[in-house]
């Protein structure tokens, strides 16, 4: 019997002999398969033929499995249960909110916003397996093009082509000043007050820096303003207006966690319109899983609509 090299075996014709080297009976092997037994025949005399070997030692009372068809059978049912497994593997991953979900979050968001998050998946989506990044934008978006991150929860706009924003809400600033000083408490700040004021910012690379720069700016602030002092965290800075080394601003959502970790702190906030900024779900335009990031949008507005801000509609 010579080896037809071009020939494949199908699955239908392991599938019919792993069930005979299983019964050793065509009979019952045709049953099992629910194939019928001239059919089986078939399929086993093709699979013999594009392999190259005899599988079976055929008799009129009983059927025999050759050597070759021994160590052949054991191979055939390693390839059937590994298709099975693929079929599961693709069933799966069309349910929605199962498999891995790579979410990556910017620092001044991650703290105040993931216990929300958490439990909502929790909640809501058991079967997801949530894996959080906290990393600076620049390197989310890099993660995000490279497919190492799924979505990103972070301040937009971002202009980025080949990204596509899912914006979730709108926050306000407020100013966290020392106790006593001018503006401290105040709940009607002129933005014009940040021209001169002594002003806290997180390091270069910070989102929240390059927002709070440009509040100022366009409180009329001068281009080469000094920065007093910067920090690498939001708490580090409020640790610093409450020492007394000038003020900063905060996004509302940050100020319950970070001002209750300090005195002699005064929240003051800033006459309507008030500088905000826009956060939101970001995923690469056209992923595979669109339709369920916009679900998951849709459950966080729902989710943070008790937190202080403005929700926006899925559609702004």
């Amino acid at each position: 019997m010579s080896v037809h090299k071009t020939k494949q075996p199908s699955l239908a014709q392991l599938r019919a002999f792993a069930a005979v080297a299983e019964h050793l009976h065509f009979r019952d092997a045709a049953a099992a398969i629910g194939m019928s037994q001239p059919a089986l025949s078939g399929a086993v005399s093709a699979l013999e033929e594009a392999l190259g070997v005899q599988l079976l030692e055929r008799t009129t009372r009983k059927v025999l499995l050759s050597p070759a068809g021994e160590r052949l059978a054991v191979r055939a049912k390693a390839v059937l249960d590994a298709v099975g497994e693929l079929m599961e593997e693709a069933e799966a991953a069309q349910a929605p909110f199962t498999g891995v979900l790579r979410l990556g979050v910017i620092p001044t968001v991650a703290p105040y916003l993931l216990p929300t998050v958490l439990r909502l998946v929790h909640e809501r989506y058991p079967q997801l397996d949530l894996q959080v990044h906290e990393e600076q934008t620049s390197s989310l978006l890099e993660g995000l093009a490279a497919g190492r991150l799924d979505l990103l929860l972070l301040a937009v706009p971002l202009g980025v082509p080949g990204v596509t924003e899912l914006p979730l809400f709108d926050e306000d600033f407020v100013l966290v000043t020392p106790e006593g000083h001018p503006l401290g408490g105040r709940e009607d700040i002129p933005r014009d007050a940040l021209r001169e004021l002594r002003l806290l910012l997180l390091d270069e690379g910070h989102c929240l820096r390059d927002q709070a720069l440009d509040i100022c700016r366009e409180a009329g602030r001068e281009e080469g303003a000094a920065v007093t002092t910067t920090a690498a965290g939001l708490s580090t800075l409020v640790q610093l207006v409450a020492g007394g080394l000038g003020a900063t601003l905060l996004p509302c959502t940050a100020v319950e966690v970070e001002t209750g970790r300090a005195e002699r702190l005064q929240t003051g906030r800033f006459a309507a319109p008030a500088p905000s900024r826009r956060i939101a779900l970001a995923m690469r335009t056209g992923a595979a899983r669109q339709a369920e990031f916009e679900v998951l949008a849709g459950a966080m507005r729902e989710a943070m609509a008790g937190l202080p801000v403005r929700i926006l509609p899925p559609e702004e």
